[in-house]
């Protein structure tokens, strides 16, 4: 399944600010240059921008241009942006992140998750949960719920991979806005057994609806990781 091309550029980019090929004293070349460097669109570059952004790694000044951000002395390599969408191989790297499928079933869905979801009850959806192992070490415990209409020919292939680049590669369809929770939890069964929590272990929870661009929820889900293993981040940005 081919990579996303700006997930390929974001990559790229990465690499040279790492590198100190640019530095965070002078902006970047602008998006219409990366363009035509990387033979892409004008979008692409923006798209790629956005993730690096989110990332913490670069910063937009309104009538400036863009900068290299330098280091964080806070940031963790399992840092996750609160507000991506590009899913946990692609923020983690694909040779790093594994997944354990504990449960896939598919069936109607009850009164809670036809209103999460926007289905009739005779509407059928994906019950998936998923273990997301991180340099195989158990990292998160992913349950979530996605209409059948929306993500047809969904197998344990896709889900041993990527659901999100099954989504947008294959299928074509584009995240446009979602609304997360991210709140403390107490451990349960599934924490202890499968993530090594002790019973007095605080949890990180985050409950999230995903729309498509059309205004369709395509998933409801919600996520658990150990207090220790795993931070959501913003960057804020006063551009003005």
């Amino acid at each position: 399944m081919a990579r996303a091309k700006y997930l390929e550029v974001a990559e790229k980019l990465k690499k040279r600010i790492t590198d100190n090929v640019y530095s965070k004293e002078e902006p970047l070349p602008d998006q219409e240059a990366f363009a035509q460097e990387f033979n892409v669109s004008r979008l692409t570059v923006k798209k790629a921008f956005d993730g690096l952004e989110r990332q913490g790694l670069i910063y937009k000044q309104s009538g400036l241009g863009t900068f290299v951000a330098g280091d964080i002395p806070i940031k963790s390599p399992t840092d996750t942006p609160a507000n991506a969408f590009t899913g946990l191989q692609n923020q983690l790297g694909k040779d790093k992140v594994k997944s354990d499928i504990l449960h896939f079933s598919v069936e109607f869905p009850d009164p809670q998750m036809q209103n999460n979801l926007s289905l009739k009850r005779n509407e059928p959806i994906y019950n998936i949960v998923r273990l997301r192992n991180y340099d195989e070490k158990p990292l998160i415990i992913e349950h979530a719920f996605m209409p059948v209409k929306l993500v047809p020919d969904l197998d344990e292939k896709i889900l041993h991979s990527s659901i999100y680049n099954y989504i947008h590669q294959k299928l074509h369809l584009k995240f446009g806005h979602a609304y997360r929770k991210i709140r403390a939890a107490k451990p349960d069964k599934y924490d202890i057994k499968y993530l090594d929590a002790k019973s007095d272990d605080p949890m990180l929870e985050l409950e999230q609806i995903i729309w498509l661009t059309n205004g369709q929820p395509i998933e409801y889900s919600v996520s658990r990781n150990r207090y220790d293993t795993r931070d959501y981040v913003l960057l804020d940005n006063n551009r003005f």
